[in-house]
């Protein structure tokens, strides 16, 4: 946040090339700088030629309401800008089986409104409906034993068939059960 003068959205959207630069040093577990500086030049470019993020994800969703696609779509405006290789792996693709964990929560938080201050709801044009669980270790064993998930694999199929039981209990807000499961897993013992 200080190297982006505690305004990120403001810096992402203004910063020179030679400002962006200073996160050039920024590391956190696999994520280098390379990752970073890519990162905020990809978003930079998406909101001067794309619209913003809302609309670059809006790409693959508005064709039949689908997350996987909307996701997929958005990988592949991200990397539409020049970059290396090793930063594909921090935006996977749901196509080649990923469960995209971090981009399902991402997208929890910008389109569900929990009025808790978790979810912001600033996103007004996908449906909270058509969200899918974020989806990890911890929530997949909570699943298991509740016997919400029969899938083995933490993998897209099993992202698609928890939130599909979690639909039973709530067709209009299927990934309010996320933070349950998620929060279980981690404090249990299992």
């Amino acid at each position: 946040m200080i190297r982006m003068d505690n305004a990120p959205f403001d810096f992402v959207l203004n910063a020179s090339e030679t400002e962006i630069g200073r996160l050039l040093s920024f590391v956190h577990r696999t994520f280098q700088g390379e990752d970073c500086l890519y990162f905020m030049l990809a978003i930079q470019q998406i909101y001067s030629q794309q619209g913003g993020l809302e609309t670059a994800f809006l790409n693959g969703y508005q064709a039949n309401n689908s997350i996987k696609e909307s996701i997929s779509q958005f990988r592949k405006i991200f990397f539409s800008f020049e970059h290396q290789h090793r930063t594909r792996k921090h935006v996977p693709d749901p196509q080649n089986g990923s469960a995209a964990k971090r981009i399902n929560m991402y997208l929890r938080w910008m389109v569900r409104n929990d009025d808790k201050g978790v979810d912001f709801g600033i996103w007004k044009h996908i449906k909270t409906s058509d969200l899918l669980c974020p989806l990890d270790l911890h929530s997949g064993n909570v699943a298991r034993r509740l016997g919400l998930l029969d899938r083995k694999q933490d993998d897209w199929q099993a992202v698609e068939e928890l939130t599909t039981s979690l639909r039973s209990f709530d067709p209009a807000d299927p990934v309010k059960y996320d933070f349950a499961l998620f929060g279980t897993g981690v404090n249990e013992k299992i």
